[in-house]
């Protein structure tokens, strides 16, 4: 069980490392974090939309003087719940990979607007939209985009801190980031973590996720953020790798057999992971699987996706 309890707001981590937390963690409710040293800081991410952005933020200035003048904002990778409220962080130079400064600037502008809007119109899928995101608010969003970007490792200092970014994708998107403060044994992992959630892999290949595991636990973080969920320690990345690792050996046997890919996600028994929140991205996760056994490169129709975990949870509904 984490030290610190998966309650919303600002949690102390020690050594000027802090978590901004949100419950359940499930689509949407994302994690943020902020360092701090020497009167200079630094924000990890920001949040779903600008209501949400703007009470994080105040609660930090109240909490910690020195995030009332944050420098820099890293986005960990480019899904809206990590980076809508940038345009909050006024002044910060904005750091990313570049691989996530693309993604960002090629994402539809307003696309989530537009969807929620004509949700009541889509039927099936519609309604599970409207389930996943009508807690949010997508209409006043100006993107704000990285004004750096590195590849593989940009080391940055925070006072006398050491940040260490780390480019681990493609993986949950293509430019996945960790951020690593190795003088207080914490690290924040983005979407390569989900503590009590299922992850959903857009990009992948598998294998990356899992290495980006591996590297987590080589750097003997004690303190772990994820991008959804509690703060963890390693444990939370060794279910997440097995998670994957479980998967893509289940996808394969039923790939190598002739399944459609909506079948074998229906067709896996999830065992242990069926306690995790939104188990149809398991729907997602083998489609992807699926597009690397078979080398298809081609550009992925996210809305079709969110088709087959509507139809998914639907079956988990009528079970349940």
């Amino acid at each position: 069980m984490s030290r610190w309890p998966f309650t919303k707001g600002l949690h102390d981590l020690g050594d000027g490392v802090y978590a901004y937390l949100q419950p359940d963690g499930s689509w949407g409710w994302s994690n943020a974090g902020l360092v701090v040293g020497d009167g200079r800081s630094l924000l990890v991410d920001t949040l779903f939309d600008l209501r949400l952005t703007r009470e994080m933020l105040e609660e930090m200035r109240r909490a910690v003087p020195a995030a009332g003048a944050i420098e820099v904002l890293v986005n960990t990778h480019s899904n809206g719940d990590h980076c809508n409220g940038n345009e909050l962080v006024e002044g910060a130079e904005i750091v990313a990979s570049r691989d996530c400064a693309e993604e960002m600037r090629a994402a539809p502008r307003g696309m989530l607007a537009s969807l929620m809007k004509t949700a009541p119109e889509m039927g099936e899928l519609g309604a599970y939209f409207s389930r996943c995101f009508s807690a949010f608010h997508f209409d006043d969003i100006n993107p704000a985009f990285p004004t750096r970007t590195f590849e593989g490792r940009l080391d940055l200092r925070v006072g006398h801190k050491d940040v260490q970014l780390l480019e681990v994708g493609p993986c949950h998107t293509r430019g996945d980031v960790i951020v690593h403060v190795p003088e207080a044994r914490a690290l924040f992992a983005g979407d390569i973590l989900f503590v009590g959630g299922t992850p959903i892999m857009w990009a992948g290949p598998v294998a990356n996720w899992i290495g980006a595991c591996d590297l987590i636990l080589g750097l003997n973080a004690d303190k772990i953020v994820p991008g959804h969920g509690p703060v963890t320690g390693p444990e939370g990345v060794r279910a997440v790798r097995g998670y994957f690792e479980y998967i893509a050996a289940e996808a394969r046997r039923r790939y190598d057999a002739g399944m459609p890919a909506p079948d074998a996600a229906a067709d896996i028994a999830l065992g242990p992971y069926g306690a995790w929140t939104d188990r149809e991205r398991i729907a997602v996760n083998v489609h992807i699987l699926y597009r690397e056994f078979s080398g298809d490169a081609s550009p992925v129709n996210h809305v079709a996706l969110f088709e087959e975990m509507a139809k998914y949870a639907k079956r988990l509904n009528k079970k349940e």
